[in-house]
């Protein structure tokens, strides 16, 4: 299984419009980073979770949908419905000439999802065009080609929201807190992709720290940062989890990463 890391900032985006700070100005490319969003690909699959703002300048960066290449997208899993990870979705439109694109979340993306894309529901005009989507609920299991993808409950805030396993993989964003019925989903989850939104603690987002404490819990030996703000460089935010996170592997991710995790993926 590969996962490509299509990005790893915070809603915002880095560099933040009007912003001067050191991570903006860096010349550092791993510090400029779109909104989160990984593609995971094993044989028989190809699956995007979470489709934001620069989803055609990430699908385009990757190669998804060009020949040769990742040329179909089987599955678009939601973590959430906001704006940071929805509002990409018209762009799948060219992934969908010739197939319905089912798209899974929790009860509050889909409601949610349905209501701000409701043009691609009801019958309109020729021409123009909108993406050939179907929306599920995930409820249990799935089963695209050879992944088995088990969704996880999580608590963005007060907000229900979604993390992803694959196997011996796991990405959590947007999260503050993990119930204990999905920490033992997470059981035997190795690599683990998970928020550090910035030093300080947020009221709806996991902290760096916080984010390497939630993968102990889990027992993940390699560990990632995505959906990060502006407040580190890439090099700080490596340098303090070397210090404080090697127990996990924990390193910052950063847009165009690319991992592979073994053979197992069911």
């Amino acid at each position: 299984m590969r996962v490509h890391f299509l990005g790893s900032g915070t809603s915002f985006g880095v560099p933040v419009i009007g912003c001067s700070c050191r991570t903006c100005v860096s010349t550092d490319p791993r510090d400029a980073r779109y909104r989160s969003s990984v593609l995971v690909e094993a044989e028989g699959a190809t699956v995007l979770v979470d489709a934001g703002p620069e989803f055609r300048l990430q699908a385009r960066r990757v190669g998804l949908g060009q020949k040769g290449r990742l040329e179909r997208l089987d599955a678009l899993l939601l973590t959430h419905s906001h704006a940071d990870h929805v509002a990409g979705l018209d762009d799948v439109r060219p992934l969908t000439n010739d197939r319905i694109l089912p798209v899974y979340g929790n009860a509050e993306a889909i409601e949610e999802t349905r209501s701000r894309f409701e043009y691609v529901f009801r019958q309109t005009q020729v021409g123009g065009g909108k993406p050939r989507i179907e929306l599920f609920l995930a409820s249990g299991a799935l089963d695209i080609g050879a992944l088995r993808i088990i969704p996880l409950p999580l608590l963005h805030g007060a907000l229900p929201i979604l993390g992803w396993r694959f196997g011996r993989f796991a990405y959590i964003t947007d999260c503050s807190a993990i119930p204990e019925p999905s920490l033992a989903l997470l059981r035997g989850v190795e690599v683990l992709t998970i928020n550090g939104l910035r030093w300080r603690p947020h009221a709806t987002h996991f902290s760096v720290d916080q984010g390497i404490e939630a993968a102990r819990l889990v027992g993940a030996r390699e560990t990632w940062l995505t959906h990060i703000a502006h407040d580190a460089t890439h090099e700080e935010l490596e340098e303090h989890c070397a210090k404080y996170g090697a127990d996990v592997g924990a390193r910052p991710a950063w847009d165009g990463l690319v991992i592979e995790i073994g053979s197992d993926v069911g």
